[in-house]
């Protein structure tokens, strides 16, 4: 697969999957052109994570803000979804890959809905890798969502303000059962979090590339994992 050891591989990798829009502009396209285009990416990113040995890939598929984006993009992105989740999830499963989401769910048009949980039902027990699709997601929202379920344990005496710690925080989080990604990568240039993962990044390291996610490939993936690999994570220590 390339040069890196086993220890030099992320356990987890989040993306989020910027520049479709302006890879689709700069070709005079459409913007769900580049949605469309950015698709494959998607498939390349699943292969390299499973050749590689990365246990989790977490992709920031769709935010919560893009609900406000015009009706029309956003038909398009359920409707692509829809499409993904009935193709290319599909060879997906093949690959042993494991699909799940996080995210306001509920929110999702019921056609993408049922197949969405229809996927990860049929995905649940596969081994090589969890996909974990962050779906009407945004992380402030999770955070204040896991703070009402603390603050009503504490209410109801089930949980004691003195025991309330980071760990409680996490176990109350949508990636409560996923460990904390090791490295994010962020396409198209952007130097911004764009509300994703904020408490679970808190350690990660970052790769920025100024490519666009329709253009990111499996090569890309290994420059920014062995660029990671370099690097000397100290978790706050000397």
């Amino acid at each position: 697969m390339g040069d890196n050891s086993p220890n030099d591989i992320p356990r987890h990798l989040a993306v989020i999957m910027d520049g479709n829009g302006r890879w689709a502009k700069s070709r005079g396209l459409p913007r769900k052109a580049g949605h469309r285009a950015g698709a494959e990416s998607v498939r390349e990113a699943v292969d390299y994570c499973n050749e590689a040995g990365v246990e989790f890939l977490t992709l920031y598929a769709f935010s919560s803000e893009n609900w406000n984006r015009p009706k029309a993009e956003v038909d398009a992105l359920m409707k692509l979804l829809e499409r993904f989740l009935k193709t290319k999830a599909r060879e997906i499963a093949e690959k042993d890959v494991r699909l799940t989401a996080i995210g306001k769910t509920d929110l999702l048009p019921e056609s993408c809905r049922n197949e969405l949980n229809k996927v990860i039902e049929e995905t649940k027990n596969n081994k090589a890798l969890t996909l974990i699709l962050a779906l009407s997601y945004g992380s402030r929202e999770e955070i204040a969502d896991a703070s009402r379920q603390i603050a009503l344990k504490v209410q109801s005496g089930k949980l004691s303000p003195d025991d309330i710690d980071n760990d409680t925080i996490s176990k109350h989080l949508n990636t409560a059962e996923f460990p904390d990604p090791d490295l994010l990568i962020r396409t198209s240039g952007e130097l911004r979090l764009s509300n994703f993962l904020l408490w679970q990044l808190s350690y990660a390291e970052i790769f920025i590339s100024s490519k666009n996610w329709p253009d990111f490939r499996k090569s890309d993936f290994q420059e920014a994992v062995k660029n990671y690999s370099r690097r000397h994570r100290r978790f706050g220590r000397v």
